[in-house]
């Protein structure tokens, strides 16, 4: 006796399933098959985009580059309505940062069409210079982009009160120093002096603006080794945030895609939907 037919619904809702799965996750070998297939695509894109801006190569090549950049337009035409497909909220999907940013994936190709005119060629350039943004998809597939962003995201506040706290060493330094040299120096008023002080605790030190008496030479020295202790703070902070055990999962939201919840989470960070 044959078994129950499959209701042709229940048939398409698992092929749904198993295809966001391939998309969305990377925990199976179809899924990170996928993800490196899309990497390839994402740097021969941006190569192609590279390529295309300069002169002897675009000379000779054009119609072979505009060729391959329609090609890899479309596959990301294709992937875009795969992963609305396959999404549970199309429409809170296309919304979100992935959304969008998959969306900026292929729309400037079109755009450039409705700009005619040499002259607005440059406008054009720059909206096609926005398929670079492909390239941000790599930080959802890169477990080292992932653990930098959170531990940047974990330290803001400390970041925050050290930026805080080096603006007001600038502008107080930047303030001596209009006092100490004067216009003479260049220091023609206190927001002179702060970009001095910045430029300098910062060590980029371009040297358009520089200390004549010794008494602002001193003050510049003390402000130049200031920096060198400073440029090492930043980074201790983030270290300390990154070394610390990560909780999350690489589990992706069936709704929006985004990825780095709890193990135990039960709805997503970003939109609020059920996850699985």
């Amino acid at each position: 006796m044959a078994g129950p037919v499959e209701p042709p619904s229940s048939r398409i809702n698992s092929r749904r399933e198993r295809w966001r799965e391939i998309i969305f996750e990377s925990d199976t070998p179809a899924g990170r098959l996928f993800d490196i297939i899309l990497l390839w695509i994402i740097g021969l894109s941006v190569a192609v985009v590279m390529l295309e801006s300069v002169a002897a190569v675009r000379l000779r090549y054009l119609s072979t580059l505009r060729l391959l950049e329609w090609i890899l337009t479309s596959l990301f035409i294709i992937e875009y309505i795969a992963r609305l497909w396959v999404s549970w909220r199309p429409l809170r999907y296309a919304r979100s940062f992935y959304g969008l940013v998959d969306l900026l994936s292929f729309l400037p190709s079109f755009v450039s069409l409705m700009v005619p005119g040499a002259h607005q060629l440059a406008v054009v350039r720059v909206l096609r210079l926005l398929r670079v943004f492909r390239i941000l998809k790599m930080v959802r597939h890169v477990s080292g982009a992932e653990l930098l962003m959170r531990g940047l995201i974990a330290s803001r506040a400390r970041i925050t009160v050290f930026f805080m706290a080096i603006l007001m060493f600038t502008i107080v330094a930047g303030t001596v120093m209009y006092l100490i040299e004067g216009p003479a120096s260049g220091f023609t008023s206190i927001p002179m002096g702060v970009y001095w002080a910045i430029t300098t605790v910062s060590t980029v030190g371009f040297g358009d603006i520089t200390p004549i008496t010794p008494l602002g030479r001193a003050v510049a020295s003390l402000c130049m080794l200031m920096g060198y202790a400073i440029i090492a703070v930043p980074a201790g902070i983030v270290t300390a945030e990154i070394m610390r055990p990560d909780p999350t999962s690489s589990v992706a939201c069936p709704s929006c895609g985004v990825q780095g919840h709890l193990s135990d989470a039960a709805y997503c960070r970003r939109c609020g939907s059920q996850m699985e």
